[in-house]
């Protein structure tokens, strides 16, 4: 009986905070609309809408697990949502901002399928990552705290919009022109970025399958280059796609260009190379070949940093 009660308490709570959210976020979407069309015109609505859109599917998500408060349902959002929501809505709008428009040049619809390839084999990998482990062991502190657990999804919210922002822009983006040597160079350096992080990730997954390597650090393949291949990699996609984009920006559409400046700053001073230290430090700090490693191969860049 008492099951049966919580069951339908947890039922109506949820409803009712997916309801609320809905309605709040049908307001701030016409909210947001409004604004960026009297401030950019079509453009801006264009934008207003992805934005919209984004922040809502984080939010929404975050709602409904703020709502039940249940250690079950965060276990279940780690195989269902944490992984592959981020790269899912940049899949997602980047398609969706293609069709917008109606224009469908063909400098959009690669950029547009580009960006979206590359969130739909990051959102495969990090949802088999998980069932492999379990959980994302980077919510394990802020999983039952709901409000540092929604600064993660409106972090996660920003990074998306500015990862995808001169998609958007260039999507958005009435005129156009034959493709040039640059958008070459920019589809060039996407190619070979995505290899990199597709291979350094598949190499990493294939060394921790191994029981052998539990207490092991990586320190083959591409990662006894530098320490950190995956994170190069992305960094040159997202640098190849502004790089293509912005054949045809113009004046303040170049604010494209945040994209990979964002995403280099982020993976190499917030979320991904500093995190990832931290964690290696405690399980390898012990280990001078490890100490060693750390000192004679680059973080990132070969022969550089």
């Amino acid at each position: 009986m008492k099951n049966s009660i919580n069951r339908k308490f947890t039922y109506y709570t949820t409803h009712d905070c997916v309801h609320t959210c809905g309605v709040h976020f049908d307001r701030l979407y016409r909210l947001v609309l409004t604004v960026t069309h009297v401030m950019l015109g079509d453009m801006g609505s264009s934008l207003g809408k992805a934005a919209a859109i984004d922040f809502g599917i984080q939010w929404g998500c975050w709602a409904v697990a703020a709502a039940l408060q249940t250690e079950k349902f965060y276990d279940l959002a780690a195989f269902l949502v944490e992984a592959p929501i981020g790269s899912g809505t940049i899949l997602y709008l980047a398609l969706l901002s293609l069709k917008w428009n109606k224009t469908n040049y063909r400098r959009q619809r690669i950029v547009s399928w580009l960006a979206a390839t590359w969130g739909f084999r990051l959102g495969l990998f990090l949802f088999s990552r998980i069932l492999k482990e379990g959980q994302d062991r980077r919510f394990n502190k802020v999983r039952t705290k709901p409000s540092t657990f929604f600064v993660y999804w409106t972090i996660q919210g920003v990074w998306v919009f500015a990862t995808l922002l001169p998609t958007l822009i260039l999507n958005s983006k009435k005129e156009d022109k034959p493709l040039t040597r640059r958008d070459y160079v920019g589809y060039g350096l996407w190619a070979t970025g995505f290899l990199l992080e597709t291979i350094a990730d598949y190499q990493k997954s294939t060394f921790r399958s191994n029981p052998d390597n539990h207490k092991t650090f990586i320190n083959q393949g591409l990662w006894r280059m530098v320490q950190y291949p995956n994170y190069l990699g992305e960094i040159m996609m997202w640098s190849g796609l502004y790089l293509s984009s912005s054949t045809v920006l113009k004046g303040w559409e170049h604010v494209g260009v945040l994209s990979p400046i964002f995403v280099a700053y982020l993976l190499t001073n917030v979320s991904g190379i500093p995190m990832q230290q931290r964690s290696a430090m405690k399980r390898y700090g012990s280990d001078p070949a490890y100490l060693e490693y750390l000192k004679s191969t680059p973080k990132l860049l070969p022969f550089i940093w």
